[in-house]
C-alpha cells in the first residue's frame, strides 16, 4: 500500500476517536461514576473483591467508606501473590505483565501490574488518542510519510513463575501490533537493547537514514540522542538530516528547562512539540491543543479518579475527593483505580487543574520530591519555571539540576542549595543565583514570605556541577536511560551531599 494510502487511511480512523472523546467532554463526572462502578462489577469475585464485598458497592460514598488509600508498600504483598502465579487475587483477567519501575534513583523497585485491559484500553488507547488529537489539530499532517523516532529506556524482559516484568517500554513493544514496529524507528531489536550507550550508538546509525516524520522520548535523554546524531553527522541542524520533521512527543519529565535547547536543534515556528502524561500505572493526560502547556485529563481509560489536597496529605484530616470537587490551581496528590485491580493507589505525582470545563492539568511535582522544610511549598513546577527563566534572562543552558535544603543550625538561618549542571555556563554566577532566587519568590508567594528580609530563609546558593557529573552518577549506578533521573528537589541532602563529595573530587 502506498505511503499516501496509509497516511490517509490512518487519519481518518483516528479522527473517529473524536466523538467519543466528545462525550467524556460533556458527561466527564458520569462518565467517572459508570467507570467506577464497571470496575468493582469486573473485580468483585476476586480475593480484593470478596474481602470488601463489592459486590454490594453501588456508590461512591460506599466505596470511599469501605476501601482505603492505598500505597505501594500497601498493595506489594497482593503484587507478589500474581508475580507468583496466583490469579485473580485483586483483577478478574490473568495478569502477566509486571511494569518493574524505581520512580527516580531508589534501589527498591517496584512491580506495576499491567492487565490486558490496561495494555489495550489504556497505553495503546492513549498512544492512538495523541495521534487522534495531533491529525485532528493539523490537517495538513503527513506525519505517516515518514517513521517515528521513538526512545525508550534500557529494557529486557524477565521471566520468573510463569509471569514477566521488564521496563513499561519494553512491554508496550513487545505487545505492540506489527504495523506498529512499521511505522517506527530503531528496530524492536535495538530498541529493547539493554546497554544504554551501545545502544545509542545503534540507533545513530539505524536513524539517520531513515525520513523520520516525529520523535518520541524523554525530554532529558531524547536531546542526549539529538546532540549526539547532530555530532555524528555533521549537521547543524536536525531538519538538515530529517527535512520533514513535524512534532516531539514528550513526557516523563517537564520540558520547560530543555525548551530552549530543542529550539536550537529544531529551529521552526512550525515544528510542534505535543506532552503527554503516562506512567507504568497508567496512560493519564494529553495535550489536546497546539502550542499548549496543558493536558487534556482523558477519562475512559479503566481509570477512576480521586485526588488528595496537598495541604492536608499524609496529615490525620487528610481529605480524598472526587473529580467534581476538584478546584483551579491547587496542588493535588493523585489517587486511581485501575483496571490493572490499584484500588485507591497513591501514584506520588501531583497535579494542579487549570481548568475544569474540560478537565485539564499540568504536573507540578512528586509527593515526596518536595521542600517544605521551612513551610515554602516548593513544588518541582516552581523550579523548573525558575531556572527556565533565569536561563532565558542570561543565555545560559541547564543539562540537569537538583536541590535541597540547608537545614538551620545554631543561629543560621536555612536556605536552599542548589546543584547545577550548566551546558553553557552564566558569565556571572553570583549574579545568576541572585536572579534564580527572585524569580523563584515572584513565583511562589510562599517562599518569597520566608524570604522577606531573610527573616527565615537566607538567598539559595548555587554550585556548580562538572561536565557530566549527572550523567557519570546515574551510569555507576546502572539507572541510565529511560525515565531514570536524579530527583529535582529533596526534604533531605541525601542526593546533594552525594553530588557535592563526587563534584568536588573532579575538581580536586
Amino acid at each position: 500500500m502506498p505511503f499516501p494510502i496509509i497516511n490517509s487511511f490512518a487519519t481518518w480512523v483516528l479522527k473517529q476517536r473524536i466523538h467519543q472523546i466528545e462525550l467524556f467532554l460533556k458527561y466527564p463526572n458520569e462518565v467517572q461514576e459508570e467507570l467506577l462502578l464497571n470496575l468493582l462489577s469486573q473485580a468483585e469475585n476476586t480475593i480484593l473483591g470478596t474481602k470488601y464485598d463489592f459486590f454490594s458497592i453501588n456508590s461512591y460514598a460506599t466505596f470511599a467508606e469501605r476501601i482505603p488509600i492505598s500505597s505501594y508498600e500497601d498493595v506489594e504483598p497482593l503484587i507478589e501473590r500474581t508475580r507468583n502465579g496466583e490469579q485473580n487475587v485483586f483483577w478478574n483477567t490473568p495478569i502477566k505483565w509486571f511494569a518493574k519501575s524505581s520512580g527516580t534513583t531508589n534501589a527498591k523497585s517496584k512491580f506495576i501490574p499491567v492487565s490486558p485491559e490496561t495494555l489495550e484500553n489504556c497505553h495503546y488507547k492513549g498512544s492512538k488518542d495523541l495521534l487522534c488529537m495531533y491529525l485532528n489539530n493539523n490537517e495538513n499532517s503527513e506525519m505517516f510519510l515518514g517513521k517515528s523516532l521513538r526512545l525508550g529506556g534500557s529494557s529486557q524482559i524477565h521471566e520468573s513463575n510463569n509471569t514477566y516484568f521488564g521496563d513499561l517500554s519494553a512491554i508496550l513493544i513487545e505487545n505492540m501490533p506489527m504495523w506498529a514496529e512499521f511505522s517506527s524507528t530503531p528496530s524492536n531489536k535495538t530498541s529493547l537493547m539493554n546497554e544504554w550507550e551501545a545502544k545509542m550508538t545503534a540507533i545513530i546509525n539505524e536513524t539517520k537514514l531513515e525520513n523520520v516524520t516525529s520523535f518520541a522520548g524523554v525530554p532529558s535523554w531524547m536531546l542526549v540522542l539529538l546532540t549526539k546524531i547532530l555530532a555524528e553527522t555533521g549537521h547543524k541542524s536536525l531538519f538538515e538530516l530529517w527535512p520533514n520533521l513535524e512534532v516531539y512527543f514528550h513526557g516523563g519529565v517537564n520540558f520547560e528547562p530543555y525548551r530552549e535547547q530543542y529550539q536550537k536543534l529544531l529551529p521552526s515556528k512550525d515544528f510542534k512539540y505535543y506532552e503527554i502524561y503516562n506512567a507504568s500505572e497508567g496512560f493519564f493526560a494529553i495535550q489536546d491543543l497546539n502550542y499548549s502547556n496543558d493536558l487534556l485529563l482523558m477519562l475512559d481509560y479503566g481509570i477512576f479518579y480521586e485526588f488528595i489536597p496537598m495541604d492536608s496529605f499524609g496529615k490525620a484530616n487528610q481529605k480524598v475527593i472526587r473529580l467534581v470537587d476538584v478546584q483551579l490551581d491547587k496542588n493535588y496528590a493523585v489517587v486511581i483505580t485501575t483496571n490493572s485491580g490499584l484500588w485507591r493507589y497513591i501514584i506520588g505525582d501531583t497535579v494542579r487543574f487549570t481548568s475544569l470545563k474540560p478537565y485539564r492539568i499540568r504536573v507540578s511535582g512528586r509527593t515526596k520530591h518536595h521542600i517544605n522544610v521551612f513551610g515554602e511549598e516548593i513544588m518541582v513546577e516552581n523550579t523548573d519555571s525558575a531556572i527556565a527563566k533565569t536561563c532565558s534572562q542570561f543565555n545560559c543552558e541547564v543539562i540537569d539540576y537538583t536541590v535541597a535544603p540547608i537545614f538551620m543550625k545554631d543561629n543560621q538561618k536555612g536556605a536552599h542549595e542548589w546543584m547545577i549542571e550548566f551546558k553553557k555556563l552564566p558569565h556571572d554566577t553570583l549574579v545568576f543565583q541572585k536572579a534564580l532566587d527572585e524569580n523563584l519568590q515572584a513565583i511562589n508567594s510562599d517562599y518569597e514570605a520566608k524570604r522577606y528580609k531573610n527573616m527565615t530563609l537566607n538567598e539559595l546558593t548555587v554550585n556548580v556541577a562538572q561536565p557530566n557529573l549527572f550523567y557519570d552518577w546515574l551510569k555507576d549506578n546502572n539507572k541510565l536511560g529511560g525515565q531514570h533521573k536524579i530527583p529535582r528537589l529533596s526534604n533531605q541532602r541525601d542526593y546533594l551531599d552525594l553530588l557535592k563529595i563526587r563534584n568536588e573530587k573532579v575538581v580536586s
